[in-house]
């Protein structure tokens, strides 16, 4: 990109004009034009500079360096205006601008080239400072523990100090199937920032059982990183139970029925109709049936019939105890 004013009695050039926030160091040297040759862009005629590359993406603290050049003659020096770390005006063909350490969110580099006619010209780097996110995170909202199919709740997945925000993408998923998909709606801000999506669902009969999940991911184009990691949130499930409805178990063993969901649920345990506490190394007493009732993310109950087996070799252990007795008497005896 690039202007120049014309200095030859030829049509007028359309000439961009120069960006407001960049202002040349040889303000009283007028913008000319070279002669447009035959097959030449009015573009690159305007103004020869060549950015490599042209678009540069790094991610913040990291380091950047980009090559400007003259691509062709009549031109006696170039320079860049830049924030971080500008180099020296030159005479020579090409200027390199590089800096150890991103630290801008907005910085927008400027390289300029000066004409042996008089006149100056420009061209911008494409620069995009990025940082992945913090974290993500994934809420539901106005839903009810014990849905109706048919019923409308939402999803919100949050993005936390995540940068650009217009390269965002989020997914939303039920189980592994995915839902949806969406960008952010902010596309001016280059520092990081915090963003919620939100989607809107209908509840089915699979929803009790299934886990909702979000990840968001930086779209960076083909100049940026190619494998950026993916940041998924937390995964959110009804209430479940970790063991059989019918549970046998032996004498003395530990209790290993446990109820799990996210978020954590709250549990109370029946027998007969009481509130008890679930018994921790089980013996005969505790057979018999309990319900469970579980309230997170869904409401959800369960019942479970508990068998209590007999210890092992309790039974016989007398027996087998005697016999070994026998046994040594015998082998003593005929010593």
């Amino acid at each position: 990109m690039g202007r120049c004013a014309h200095a030859v009695s030829a049509l007028p050039l359309s000439t961009p004009s120069l960006p407001p926030e960049f202002a040349l160091p040889f303000p009283n040297v007028s913008l000319v034009a070279s002669p447009i040759t035959p097959g030449e862009s009015t573009q690159s005629v305007l103004c020869p500079l060549k950015i490599s590359p042209s678009t540069v993406v790094v991610r913040f603290g990291d380091p950047v360096k980009a090559n400007c050049s003259i691509q062709r003659m009549g031109y006696f020096g170039i320079g860049w205006e830049v924030p971080l770390n500008r180099p020296n005006f030159t005479s020579q063909g090409f200027l390199i601008w590089s800096v150890e350490k991103m630290t801008d969110w907005t910085i927008k580099p400027v390289c300029f080239a000066l004409s042996e006619q008089g006149g100056q010209c420009y061209s911008k780097l494409t620069l995009i400072v990025y940082k992945p996110p913090d974290r993500v995170s994934i809420t539901f909202l106005n839903h009810s523990e014990s849905p109706f199919e048919g019923d409308r709740y939402t999803l919100q997945c949050h993005v936390t100090e995540v940068a650009p925000a217009e390269n965002v993408l989020v997914t939303f998923y039920r189980g592994e199937k995915m839902l949806a998909q969406m960008h952010s709606n902010t596309s001016s801000e280059k520092k990081p920032v915090t963003q919620s999506f939100t989607l809107n669902i209908v509840s089915s009969k699979e929803d009790t059982e299934a886990q909702y999940w979000c990840e968001a991911k930086l779209e960076l184009g083909p100049e940026g990183p190619q494998h950026l990691p993916v940041m998924a949130s937390q995964r959110l499930f009804a209430p479940q139970l970790s063991c059989p409805v019918k549970l046998k178990v032996t004498e003395g063993e530990r209790f290993p029925c446990e109820v799990t969901g996210n978020p954590q649920p709250s549990v109370t345990w029946f027998r007969n109709g009481q509130i008890v506490a679930p018994p921790s190394h089980l013996n005969k007493k505790d057979a018999g049936n309990y319900t469970i009732q579980a309230k997170g993310l869904f409401s959800k109950n369960f019942t479970v019939e508990v068998k209590i087996l007999p210890a092992r070799g309790t039974a016989n252990s007398c027996c087998g105890h005697f016999l070994l007795l026998v046994l040594l008497t015998q082998m003593i005896t005929h010593v």
